[in-house]
C-alpha cells in the first residue's frame, strides 16, 4: 500500500505516475472551497505491483486550492467512467501554480493553488485487474 506526498514538481510526478489509468466517475471529484481542498477517490491501477495485475481503491487529495476549473466535465452523467491520464503543475508567482488533472474523454480539471500540498492513500486491499492498461503511441 502506497501512502505518498507532494511538495514540489518531482514529488508530483511520483504521484502522477502512480495515479496514471486511475478510473473514475465524476461523483468522485468533489472541491470544499471553505477547507481549499479538492479531494478524489478511484481505482488506481498499482504500477508499483507489476508483474501482479492489480488495482488499489485511492484518496487522493489538494489542499490550498484557490479556485478549480473543469473543461468537458459539464456534458458527463455522474455515471460516466473517467481515467486519469496524467497530473501536471506549471508554477506561477512564489510557489503558487496551477495543477492540472487530465482524463480520458478531454476532461480536464484545474487547480490554482497557492503551493502543491498533494497526499495520496491507499484505502484497502488490492483485487485482481483483468489487463495491464496501454496506450497508443
Amino acid at each position: 500500500m502506497l501512502h505518498l506526498a507532494a511538495a514540489d514538481g518531482t514529488d508530483l510526478s511520483i504521484i502522477s505516475a502512480q495515479m496514471q489509468d486511475a478510473v473514475l466517475r465524476r461523483e468522485d471529484l468533489r472541491f470544499d472551497a471553505k477547507r481549499r481542498r479538492f479531494a478524489l477517490v478511484a481505482n488506481r491501477f498499482a504500477w508499483d505491483a507489476l508483474p501482479e495485475k492489480l488495482r488499489r481503491r485511492v484518496g487522493l487529495h489538494f489542499d490550498d486550492v484557490e479556485t478549480v476549473q473543469g473543461q468537458g466535465l459539464a456534458r458527463l452523467g455522474d455515471d460516466t467512467v473517467l481515467s486519469l491520464l496524467a497530473i501536471n503543475f506549471a508554477s506561477g508567482e512564489g510557489l503558487a501554480g496551477v495543477i492540472t488533472l487530465t482524463f480520458s474523454a478531454a476532461v480536464s480539471i484545474r487547480l490554482h493553488v497557492s503551493c502543491i500540498n498533494v497526499a495520496m492513500d491507499d484505502l484497502g486491499a488490492a483485487w485482481a485487474a483483468a489487463r495491464v492498461p496501454a496506450h497508443q503511441e
